[in-house]
């Protein structure tokens, strides 16, 4: 796996791994690269100091294995995210526009879940629309 350090247009930095420099470059080609915060698939990679094995680096890596407590912890995440889930109506893109006709009692108050943007999210934030998004867990991306 390659980490690059990368950046969009609008000067935010993050991090992308992948399989390869060219797995990357496909990647880019296919506008399948975008910056986490804004969505813009203008992207560069950044400089990047190399990585160098030393022992500090493996006893950082250790202290990434979980404990027993931060695996129970992350297994009560996972299962209240499930019952989320199990309990709520999934109404995918459309989760602005439900999540607006329930606060201004235009239908029946209910569990949602569904997809929004960043800005989406704002916005219903700043309409006072209570909103939380669901956590990603380490396995459920790798």
């Amino acid at each position: 796996m390659i980490r690059y350090t990368l950046s969009c247009d609008q000067g935010h930095a993050f991090e992308g791994w992948f399989s390869s420099s060219d797995d990357f470059d496909g990647q880019m080609e296919r506008k399948l690269v975008s910056c986490p915060m804004c969505n813009s698939t203008s992207v560069a990679k950044q400089l990047m100091a190399p990585s160098v094995a030393t022992a500090r680096k493996k006893e950082a890596t250790r202290a990434l294995v979980m404990d027993q407590a931060q695996k129970e912890t992350v297994a009560k995440i996972r299962e209240l995210v499930k019952t989320v889930r199990e309990n709520a109506e999934d109404v995918g893109d459309r989760f602005p526009e439900e999540a607006r006709k329930i606060h201004y009692g235009e239908t029946d108050e209910r569990g949602l879940i569904g997809k929004a943007t960043v800005e989406e999210a704002v916005a219903l934030l700043e309409e006072g629309i209570a909103i939380a998004p669901l956590p990603v867990l380490p396995d459920d991306v790798n």
